[in-house]
């Protein structure tokens, strides 16, 4: 996401107060955090789990750590970047807790560090589909993709992070985020149309049984 040189100071101010807020522990300002957060930040959470009982969990958990260490921000970085950082690894040490991989460790097949350079003029496929398509599909298939994939697609198109950003929050060198971005959309159509054409065949098959 592009920001003016005077949004991007606002963004530094807010960052800044945010800093303090969190280093005298104040209540008002962690309510007004959440309030702003909880949507985002549970919709990263279900893209990464897969699964709504453990996003709520380690929904809670994450507040709870931004309350125990708030201290440790210092409002140089933006706090979406600071706080989705501290979901993911809330994730990952979930999964080694249940002997799973973790995000880390879930590589795709055939990835490589090779950059992809993403077209950045016009609409990218993802948002085509978000303007056109219904919400509940785009989200079924997202679903459906590797995690790795997932998660990059979710920080760059619902979270609207810059890719250095994402490489910040994922922790993985910059062309290893372009190849996941790339790769994760290259994977959605096919998934789409798939889950359309099931679609489309359960319809007709119950429009058969009625008639």
């Amino acid at each position: 996401m592009v920001l003016t040189a005077e949004a991007a100071k606002q963004v530094e101010r807010e960052n800044a107060a945010i800093a303090r807020g969190l280093k005298r522990q104040d209540p008002e300002l962690l309510d007004q955090l959440i309030e702003t957060y909880q949507h985002r930040l549970m919709r990263y959470l279900m893209f990464l789990t897969g699964k709504r009982e453990v996003a709520e969990d380690l929904f809670q958990e994450v507040w709870i750590r931004v309350l125990r260490r708030g201290a440790q921000y210092n409002g140089k970085a933006r706090f979406d970047t600071w706080i989705f950082t501290i979901a993911r690894n809330l994730v990952i040490d979930l999964s080694r807790k249940r002997t799973m991989a973790s995000l880390d460790e879930m590589r795709d097949g055939g990835e490589d560090e090779r950059p992809f350079e993403i077209v950045q003029e016009g609409p990218s496929p993802l948002e085509q589909f978000q303007y056109r398509e219904n919400a509940a599909e785009l989200a079924t298939v997202m679903l459906t993709l590797e995690p790795s994939y997932r998660e990059v697609l979710t920080l760059r198109f619902h979270e609207e992070m810059s890719l250095e950003e994402i490489a910040t929050v994922t922790r993985a060198p910059l062309s290893t985020v372009k190849s996941r971005l790339y790769r994760g959309l290259a994977s959605l159509k096919p998934q789409l149309l798939s889950l359309r054409a099931e679609r489309r065949a359960a319809e007709a098959k119950a429009c058969e049984v009625k008639a």
